[in-house]
């Protein structure tokens, strides 16, 4: 993986295709390549490419200054199969150099038909999976570029989203997706493709995402779409619901800065219509789930990695507080290895705010080939996890473009509260409390408008943390969710190492670690568990450590304390988290690390 953009039209293909890498940049990659077919004199019916390791710029340069056509592809590069090179950058080509493939996923059986291909005589130039592909449609013979893709894709065993140029087809670009994101765009007289919108919204607002086993041929004047036996399919446009100017960074340095700063707007949507004063409830609509079949649900399971596990693990909080149901999150990942019993009493919920995160999506699929009912909770509209569900709720964060999430991660757990209080006013929830719910949900995006207001004061904290080699994160059952949260983005985005914990298992092991050399962060809700939260606390400063306390009053321990607005008890985790998203990011800040691209990393896991 990590990033395709394809364009065939009429205009100057390069800088088109070089434009939507810059736009994909935030999905985080180590090499980048361009294939077009070439015009000009003696150029005609031929491929050429660029590659280069690192960043576009790096790719810019390398680009000749007569590198004309019409028609292209281009690709940034996460690594999976060999180290950050030239040659490891797509596109990838054939032996003649006829083909070009870029490819996001992973081919599991490469290392099969690399030997197979090797003996029958190809040298390989690269160590990735990929160029077998490239070799297979190479060396096939059947009459069409669809064909040859098409016989090509019935041997490889794996996931890949595809784009295919190919020299004695110079009319059209061959497309195909399998677990990783392909999106059409539809212009006048020209055609896109990209794995994400953010890639096509400057050009066309109208795209088709394809589904698993789907491809397609694009055409200046014309697309066809069809499955990979070779069916037709319909696929009709649909209009992306965001402007190109809501993926810029609007005057910010960073778009980590920008989501943070977004938030309170950000919130404000993911309520927006769906509150009933009369009831005391909410309406979500795209659920798809009567009072009576939510009545029968007897547990509820949250999947999701990353930031989209630790939210689904405060959604679970409120789903037992507020609707008084069983639940419990799970890290994705782990759910569709271990063959987990699945109970047709539960109702599954899968997180993931690309809604093509690999292992999510997979645990979805497995949970409905056993017959479960499964929601989804994500941003991004027609998403493959949006389709796949029975039903769900889109947290309408907007476009996050920050590899690590903020803004999302916010309304997430804002969309678990709405989905909590939904069930609980079906089931045993009071009108008094669905009305106490629902004016907490009213004062969040004023509160985030407040802790926004105490970024200064976080900044000169952050300077006095920054040179922490590790730092330690505790929180007691509403606060665990966010020191884990909170763990996460620091690491992610400053390098330090981080562990969070509960606050009631420090003295069982991690006490060891406390030193004034290891900080702790301490996030304490004003709820019944604040006398047992400081009394860690005053474990810790025994044994001389400093702590920063996120909490709604001032902390006689800590050494500092960032005061955030109360809510009701059952929402504070969703404020607590938002100060903490600024530490981190004002620690990597004072470390000068690429804070939209950190190392390692990508936006949307599209493999596992």
């Amino acid at each position: 993986m990590c990033g395709i953009v394809g364009y065939i039209g009429k205009r100057d293909v390069a800088p088109l295709l070089l434009e939507g890498l810059q736009r994909l940049e935030y999905r985080g990659y180590d090499s980048a390549g361009i294939a077009i077919h070439a015009t000009g004199p003696g150029r005609a019916g031929g491929l050429r490419t660029a590659k280069a390791k690192g960043r576009v710029r790096e790719l810019e340069a390398r680009v000749p200054a007569r590198f004309n056509g019409t028609t292209g592809i281009a690709h940034t590069r996460w690594a999976t199969h060999g180290a950050p090179s030239d040659d490891n950058a797509h596109p990838h080509q054939d032996v003649d150099g006829r083909v070009a493939v870029v490819h996001n996923g992973i081919i599991d059986n490469a290392s099969e038909l690399r030997a197979r291909l090797t003996a029958e005589g190809v040298v390989f130039t690269s160590e990735t999976d990929t160029e077998v592909l490239a070799h297979l449609i190479g060396r096939s013979t059947a009459d069409s570029l669809e064909e040859r893709v098409r016989e090509a894709l019935r041997l490889v065993e794996g996931t890949y989203g595809i784009a295919v140029l190919h020299a004695d087809f110079t009319d059209r670009i061959v497309v195909a997706r399998n677990g990783s994101p392909v999106v059409l765009g539809i212009g006048e007289h020209e055609m896109f493709v990209a794995s994400d919108v953010a890639a096509l919204v400057s050009h066309t607002r109208q795209v088709i995402t394809l589904d698993d086993g789907e491809m397609a041929t694009l055409k200046a004047d014309d697309y066809r779409t069809y499955t990979t036996e070779g069916s037709r399919t319909t696929a009709s446009p649909t209009t992306v619901e965001w402007e190109a100017e809501s993926y810029d960074m609007a005057g910010h340095d960073t778009y980590m800065h920008k989501e943070i700063t977004e938030q309170a707007d950000a919130v404000d949507r993911v309520l927006r219509g769906r509150i009933d004063d009369r009831f005391a409830t909410v309406h979500l609509g795209g659920l798809n789930l009567d009072a009576r079949e939510a009545r029968s649900v007897r547990r509820v399971k949250i999947l999701g990695c990353g930031s989209a596990y630790h939210a689904g693990l405060i959604g679970a909080q409120l789903v037992e507080e507020l609707a008084r149901i069983p639940a419990d999150a799970e890290p994705a990942s782990e759910f569709r290895y271990r063959n987990a019993v699945v109970d047709p009493d539960t109702l599954y919920i899968a997180v993931s705010q690309s809604g093509e995160t690999y292992d999510t999506l997979a645990a979805v699929q497995e949970l409905k080939r056993k017959g479960a009912r499964v929601l989804g909770v994500v941003n991004v509209v027609g998403s493959a996890i949006a389709r796949e569900t029975d039903g769900g709720v889109y947290v309408h964060a907007g476009p996050e473009i920050c590899v690590v999430s903020t803004k999302c991660f916010t309304n997430t757990a804002v969309a678990f509260a709405l989905l909590a209080l939904h069930l609980g006013r079906i089931r045993d929830l009071s009108v008094a409390d669905g009305k106490r719910i629902i004016n907490g949900l009213r004062r969040l995006p004023e509160q985030i408008g407040e802790i926004m207001k105490l970024e200064p004061e976080i900044r000169k904290i952050a300077a006095e943390y920054a040179e922490a080699k590790s730092m330690m994160f505790v929180g007691r059952v509403r606060g665990y969710p966010v020191a884990l949260e909170a763990s996460l983005k620091l690491k992610e985005i400053s390098y330090i190492h981080a562990e969070a914990y509960p606050a009631s298992e420090l003295k069982h092991g991690p006490l060891a670690l406390i030193e004034p050399a290891v900080p702790t962060v301490a996030v304490l809700p004003d709820d019944e568990l604040l006398d047992k939260n400081r009394a860690t606390l005053e474990e810790i400063k025994a044994r001389s450590g400093r702590i920063l306390a996120v909490a709604h009053g001032e902390q006689e321990q800590a050494d500092h304390t960032i005061v955030v607005p109360r809510n009701e008890v059952e929402l504070d985790p969703i404020l607590m988290g938002i100060p903490l998203q600024l530490l981190a990011y004002h620690t990597a800040l004072a470390l000068g690390r690429d804070i939209d691209k950190p190392r390692n990393l990508a936006k949307s896991v599209t493999v596992e």
